[in-house]
């Protein structure tokens, strides 16, 4: 199934049947800093009651943001850490994948959720972390749920904890009055459907967050950077886990660094490949004393290209790339 299928199904349900829900998170009970994000986090779906007017706004808007998506003709592909999304869709299935979320889609939103009475109450002890709307059709039953990350920037409560105000124009009085309702922004954007144990990804990034990936893969990042420095091949660390908590970019470069390999073994003729493929591309690859010096973000930076089988060159037309993304191909037998 792609979005143009999708979105033919999605017009078969009615705009009275939508539902508008919001998903909050809170850490559980006894979670500390390094509890695996799997393990940390508790998500609380609870559904929204809208009148016609938003019911119409959410319907409408969701269908022409997957006409605006389906018009760019990106590829649909499997989901992969690595992949750039600039012009692809993802398909990610949460067959035999254990993750926080799964309970979201897999059991709060197939039953009947809580109805909220009131946005201050879903935020004094969780964060507000998206929003979804469900399409059902009556007749087939099928369900479809689009996802939004929602910002905290995008919800109205408590304007006394706030260092600005929401004022509202009203032409009756020709004045500015403070608006003390409880408000929330909608926008049309979409990060990705989810349809019968499946997410379609539109916004790769958004999705990875929603779902818990992102923090996911600050874990792993942090284990495989833990297996580098353990490995005997490296001279430092701090700066590398320093990294680590400030750019989220690097953590799937250190997962790609694993899934190879290569640093688990870091010979004198392994080093000194690196060296003369990092040279005539202008890199430097930092070895002090037969180690890898990770002492500086420069370092660091040479040393995942190397290890992440950054350079490449296209069979065909025998151009370098640099690019950590690729999936590895098994060329044919001869005849």
């Amino acid at each position: 199934m792609n979005i143009s299928d999708l979105l033919e199904r999605i017009k078969l349900t009615k705009e009275e049947d939508v539902k508008l829900y919001f998903v909050t998170r809170a850490v559980k009970p006894g979670a500390v800093k390094r509890t695996p994000a799997k393990d940390k986090y508790l998500f609380k779906v609870s559904q929204m009651d809208c009148d016609d007017e938003v019911r119409s706004y959410l319907y409408d808007a969701s269908v022409r943001q997957l006409e605006k998506t389906i018009q760019k003709n990106y590829e649909m592909v499997d989901y992969d850490i690595l992949t750039d999304e600039t012009e692809h869709l993802f398909t990610y299935s949460i067959q035999n994948k254990v993750f926080s979320f799964n309970d979201v889609v897999t059991n709060q939103l197939l039953n009947t959720s809580p109805k909220v009475t009131s946005i201050a109450n879903l935020t004094e002890a969780e964060e507000m972390w998206a929003y979804c709307v469900e399409f059902y059709n009556v007749e087939t039953e099928d369900k479809f749920f689009t996802f939004r990350k929602i910002l905290p920037s995008k919800v109205g409560v408590d304007e006394k904890a706030k260092n600005w105000v929401r004022a509202l124009f009203r032409p009756e009085s020709q004045q500015l009055s403070l608006l003390k309702e409880e408000t929330v922004n909608l926008d049309e954007q979409i990060d990705c459907i989810y349809h019968q144990e499946t997410f379609y990804v539109i916004k790769k990034a958004n999705f990875e967050q929603i779902v818990g990936l992102q923090e996911d893969y600050k874990d792993k990042a942090l284990e495989v950077a833990d297996n580098m420095i353990n490995s005997g091949y490296f001279i430092g660390g701090d700066k590398l886990k320093e990294l680590i908590e400030k750019k989220p970019s690097i953590h799937k470069k250190l997962i790609k660094v694993e899934k190879l390999g290569g640093y688990k073994s870091l010979t004198p003729s392994y080093l000194n490949t690196m060296k003369q493929v990092l040279e005539k591309y202008g890199d430097t690859l930092p070895v002090e004393n037969g180690k890898l010096s990770t002492e500086s973000e420069e370092n660091i930076d040479a040393i995942l290209k190397a290890l992440g089988d950054y350079y490449k060159i296209g069979e065909i037309s025998g151009k370098p790339y640099g690019t950590f993304a690729g999936k590895e191909l098994q060329a044919l037998e001869q005849r």
